[in-house]
C-alpha cells in the first residue's frame, strides 16, 4: 500500500461505493461508513433540518465536521483504511450549496492517498432509497463537481470499472500495490 494509508473510494451516488467497500471490509480492510448516510440516518430520527433536501449547508457542515472526526479516528487504526466518501466529498457539498472554497474547508493538506477512486455513473444499477431520494441527473451532477474538486486539490483519481464486485476489488487492491 502507498505511504498515505487513507484511500477514498467516491463518486457516483449508487454506483456501487458501498457495495465494493464491504467486500474490501470482508477481505479485513478497514472502512468508515459515509458520513452522509449516517447524518440522514441521525436527522430522520431527530427534527430533520440538517438533510441535503431540507438544509444542504447544516448537512455539508455536518458532514465536513464528520468526515474530520472519522479521519481522527482513523488514525489510531494500524494498515489501510478505505472511507466510503469522506472530507472532500463534504468539501465538495459545501463549497457548492454554500460558497464556501476547498481550501478554505481543507487547506492545502492531502488527507487521502492519491489515486482517489471514483464510482462513475451507472443507471442500470442506480436506486434511490429513504437516505438517498435524489435521482440520477442530480448524482451525476454531484459526481461531476468531485472530478473538478479532486482535481484542483491535486489528487489522481482511478474511474472504478462496470464490473461485478470482485473485479472492482482486484482492480483497487492491484492498483495500490
Amino acid at each position: 500500500m502507498k505511504a498515505n494509508r487513507f484511500i477514498l473510494i467516491s463518486g457516483c451516488s449508487s454506483g456501487g461505493k458501498s457495495t465494493l467497500l464491504s467486500a474490501l471490509q470482508t477481505k479485513g480492510y478497514a472502512v468508515v461508513e459515509e458520513p452522509g448516510r449516517r447524518i440522514v440516518e441521525q436527522e430522520t430520527k431527530g427534527d430533520g433540518s440538517a438533510l441535503p433536501w431540507v438544509d444542504m449547508r447544516a448537512f455539508a457542515r455536518r458532514a465536513v465536521e464528520m468526515a474530520r472526526s472519522d479521519l481522527a479516528m482513523a488514525e489510531r487504526q494500524s494498515g489501510p483504511v478505505f472511507f466510503d466518501r469522506g472530507l472532500i466529498d463534504a468539501a465538495v457539498a459545501l463549497e457548492h450549496s454554500a460558497g464556501v472554497s476547498l481550501r478554505e474547508t481543507l487547506g492545502d493538506r492531502q488527507y487521502y492517498s492519491s489515486p482517489v477512486f471514483l464510482a462513475p455513473p451507472w443507471p442500470e444499477i442506480y436506486v434511490t432509497d429513504n437516505e438517498r431520494p435524489h435521482d440520477l441527473a442530480e448524482a451525476t451532477a454531484e459526481y461531476e463537481r468531485l472530478i473538478v474538486g479532486l482535481g484542483s486539490l491535486g489528487y489522481e483519481t482511478l474511474i472504478l470499472p462496470k464490473t461485478p464486485v470482485k473485479e472492482r476489488v482486484e482492480f483497487v487492491l492491484d492498483a495500490l500495490s
